[in-house]
C-alpha cells in the first residue's frame, strides 16, 4: 500500500487558507497513492477555541476531503473541530474515495493545553480495513498511552496525527520508535509545522517507522510531502518470526 504524508505549516483559526494549502499539496503529489494522511486539526491549528472554528461532522471540511479522496481515488485522513449535541471534539475523520467515511474523537486530551476544559474525550479506538490492511488511527497525546495503542486486534498499520511541539519532539520520535516496536507494526507519525496562534513552534519531524523500530522515510523542517509503499508480506514474516505479540498480557480496556 501506498501512503502520503503531508507535513504543512496551518493558518491560525482559517480553515479556508488550510484547505488551499494542502490541496495545493495535494495537486502536486508526484505518484499515485493509497492513503493520504493530515494533521491534527488540519483546518485551524490546535485552537482551544472551538465555538468559533467548529463544524458539524457532515460539513464543509467533510465535503472537502469527500473531493479530495474521489480524485485522488485514495483513502484519505486527519482530525479537525467538530460540534455535536452542543460538545466540541478533535475529530479524525476517515474518508474512502467512494465518499462514506468512518470518525474517531481523540480519547486523550491534552490537559496541558487545557483540551479537556474545551473538548469532550473519546470513548472507542477505530479499526479501519482498507486494501486488505487493517489500520489504527490515533491522534496526538494519544502517542502517550501504549495502553490504547496496544496491538490486541492484529492490525496492520498505526497512524498518530498530530501537532506536536518543538520543545518535545526528542518524546515525539522515541515514543513512536516505542509503539512501533512494541506492536510490531508500520507506525506513522504525521506532523505540522510552523508557529500558531499561540507562539508555539512545531517541526514537523513525520516519519514512516517500520515493525522493527527503522525509520523507512522521514520529512524535514518545512512544507513537505513523502509518498512511500509499505509492504505487509515482510511486515506478516517478522512477526512470525519473533512472536512477541503472542505473549501480551491479556486484559480489558474500559
Amino acid at each position: 500500500m501506498k501512503v502520503s504524508l503531508i507535513q504543512t505549516a496551518l493558518s491560525w483559526e482559517d480553515p479556508a487558507a488550510n484547505l488551499d494549502q494542502i490541496g495545493a499539496q495535494l495537486a502536486q503529489l508526484s505518484a499515485s497513492t493509497d492513503l493520504v494522511v493530515l494533521p491534527e486539526m488540519f483546518t485551524t491549528g490546535f485552537t482551544m477555541n472551538p465555538a468559533s472554528v467548529a463544524e458539524q461532522t457532515n460539513g464543509l471540511t467533510l465535503d472537502w476531503l469527500r473531493r479530495q479522496a474521489a480524485q485522488l481515488d485514495a483513502a484519505i485522513t486527519g482530525s479537525f473541530v467538530v460540534e455535536e449535541n452542543g460538545n466540541f471534539y478533535n475529530r479524525l475523520a476517515w474518508v474512502f474515495p467512494d465518499g462514506k467515511f468512518k470518525t474517531y474523537d481523540k480519547r486523550h486530551l491534552f490537559t496541558l493545553a487545557g483540551e479537556d476544559q474545551f473538548y469532550t474525550a473519546g470513548t472507542e479506538r477505530l479499526i479501519v480495513e482498507w486494501k486488505g490492511w487493517k489500520i489504527c488511527p490515533l491522534i496526538c497525546y494519544d502517542l502517550r498511552f501504549p495502553v490504547w495503542s496496544r496491538n490486541d486486534v492484529e492490525y496492520d498499520l498505526l497512524i498518530y496525527v498530530a501537532n506536536w511541539p518543538e520543545r518535545r519532539r526528542h518524546h515525539w520520535r522515541s515514543l513512536l520508535m516505542g509503539r512501533a516496536i512494541e506492536n510490531q507494526v508500520y507506525t506513522i507519525g504525521l506532523n505540522r509545522v510552523g508557529v500558531d496562534g499561540k507562539d508555539i513552534r512545531y517541526t514537523g519531524d513525520s516519519c514512516v517507522i517500520d515493525y522493527n523500530g527503522e525509520i523507512r522515510a522521514s520529512l524535514a523542517i518545512d512544507t513537505s510531502t513523502v509518498t512511500i509503499e509499505l509492504d505487509k508480506a515482510s511486515q506478516a514474516a517478522f512477526r512470525e518470526r519473533y512472536a512477541f505479540l503472542a505473549d501480551q498480557d491479556q486484559f480489558t480496556i474500559e
